[in-house]
């Protein structure tokens, strides 16, 4: 599709509304990433929107200020009378007053995943999956189209750097979402393109084996719109085997990319430059020029390959759309980031603090390539936050593995998020395979004596890394703190 054939925001195209029992609906939970975009979305819409979540938030007051009625904690007396029906997310249990009140009273209760593919309605959606990576590509591409002028809608699970928001309801047709494999949510969407980064065995709550994986990426690539397209990596080998199935059955249109030489969209190049870098593509398969294609080169504002590879796929996905390539490609240049990737916090006393998302080994060893590229001559130092008890059973030995690229790290408790204690399974597995591996690591428990530990050891030039998918990310300012007034 030409460029002039996507709409036009400035022509005030309508945009669907939305489902009537979505008219007043209640989330419960209301903060959470994931949630409180649809929430902002439906808002924008016209929406009236409540809901309830467990303390104060960025999140929660950004929700307020959009109309919505949000109240601490969690009472069936939340559940307004005129409620439409009742959102929720996987990480409600069955025994949450709320849920139970709407149960009691017969209201529709709509996964989060169910309430966004219903805003999709109407839209033409690309949606973004993968074991990781996902809400850095999902952003890249709603800055991108942003910059460009197409007014996408998205939905996003983090915080832009730019428009300071995980969800927009745009006046364009385009609709960018993260789709979430943890849950098996992701099977809701229809979209009429779709990105898969990468696919590795995670989420032990819901898949047993990578084969369990597997089937639900595929189908997620089963429910692309007729004449879609799947963007799938050509490096990593999970991905590769997803291609190799889908192709096999012959349901959907695949596009590689990557530096695998059979890569249909090839990298040939990444070059660091301190916390950015610069990468140069080749098109295939007759796009733009012929069989041969032609090589193209971009800058991406973030560092470490693997940004720069999540900026191709969406490179590769919205040309698939119909947005010109050089176009985007100077486009993506505007993305400086989301929040809690590779997330600048700030500089103290010469030592930067950084936050990061990273709670997987893969994303722990990605982020830790991508800093020690720019951090000079300094050292870098981890304050790690182990997230939930069931990835720590399973990936212990390989967090610890992970961790061992940092000059120093220190560990804290595992963050439970929505499970439970699992006897025997505690911090002190990543602990000893990190030192295992010859790393400089220590468990601490404390939150407080680690923010002294790190500000204690860091010199000016050395870069502190909080990571972590829990609360660690509350750390970072309180060793800026600490560091400023030492």
């Amino acid at each position: 599709m030409a460029a002039d054939q996507l709409a036009d925001p400035s022509a005030g195209s309508v945009r669907p509304s939305f489902p009537a029992e979505l008219a007043r609906p209640h989330f419960i939970g209301i903060g959470g990433a994931g949630m409180s975009g649809i929430a902002k979305i439906l808002l924008q819409r016209g929406a009236r929107v409540t809901g309830s979540d467990a303390q104060e938030s960025g999140a929660v007051t950004a929700l307020r200020a959009l109309g919505a009625t949000v109240r601490l904690g969690h009472d069936a007396a939340h559940l307004a009378p005129d409620a439409t029906a009742v959102v929720v997310s996987s990480a409600i249990r069955e025994d949450n007053p709320e849920l139970a009140a709407a149960l009691a009273r017969d209201l529709p209760v709509v996964h989060r995943s169910a309430a966004l593919a219903a805003l999709m309605e109407g839209t033409r959606p690309l949606a973004v999956a993968g074991t990781h990576g996902k809400t850095t590509t999902t952003s890249m591409l709603a800055v991108a189209l942003g910059t460009l002028g197409l007014d996408p809608s998205y939905a996003i699970g983090g915080d832009l750097d730019g428009p300071g928001s995980n969800a927009h309801h745009g006046r364009g047709d385009l609709f960018v979402a993260e789709a979430d494999e943890s849950d098996r949510s992701f099977h809701e969407y229809a979209p009429e393109a779709a990105i898969v980064l990468n696919v590795e065995l995670d989420h032990h709550a819901n898949y047993a084996s990578m084969e369990e994986i597997y089937e639900s990426f595929e189908t997620f690539a089963a429910r692309l719109r007729p004449g879609g397209v799947l963007v799938v990596s050509a490096d990593q080998e999970g991905a590769r085997e997803l291609t190799r199935r889908v192709r096999a059955r012959g349901e959907a249109r695949v596009r590689t990319y990557g530096e695998a030489e059979d890569a249909d969209v090839r990298v040939l190049g990444i070059t660091a430059h301190g916390l950015t870098s610069e990468v140069t593509v080749r098109w295939h398969d007759g796009q733009d020029g012929g069989d041969e294609g032609r090589e193209l080169t971009f800058a991406v504002s973030v560092p470490g390959r693997h940004y720069a590879q999540n900026a191709v796929a969406a490179l590769a996905a919205g040309a698939e759309m119909g947005v010109p390539v050089d176009d985007l490609a100077k486009a993506l240049g505007a993305y400086t980031g989301v929040g809690r990737r590779l997330q600048s916090r700030g500089e103290a006393a010469g030592v930067r603090v950084i936050d990061s998302y990273a709670h997987h080994p893969t994303e722990l060893t990605a982020d830790l390539e991508a800093i020690r590229g720019g951090a000079g001559d300094g050292r870098v130092l981890v304050l790690f936050q182990p997230h939930l008890f069931s990835r720590t059973r399973e990936l212990g030995a390989e967090l610890g593995q992970s961790l061992a690229a940092a000059d120093a790290s220190v560990v804290l408790d595992i963050y439970p998020a929505r499970e439970d204690p699992v006897p025997g399974v505690t911090s002190e597995r990543i602990v000893d395979a990190a030192r295992a591996a010859g790393a400089d690591v220590r468990h601490e428990p404390s939150k407080e004596v680690a923010v002294e530990l790190l500000a204690g050891m860091a010199v000016p030039g050395d870069l502190v890394l909080t990571m972590g998918a829990g609360d660690v990310t509350e750390l970072g300012p309180r060793i800026l703190d600490r560091l400023g007034g030492r």
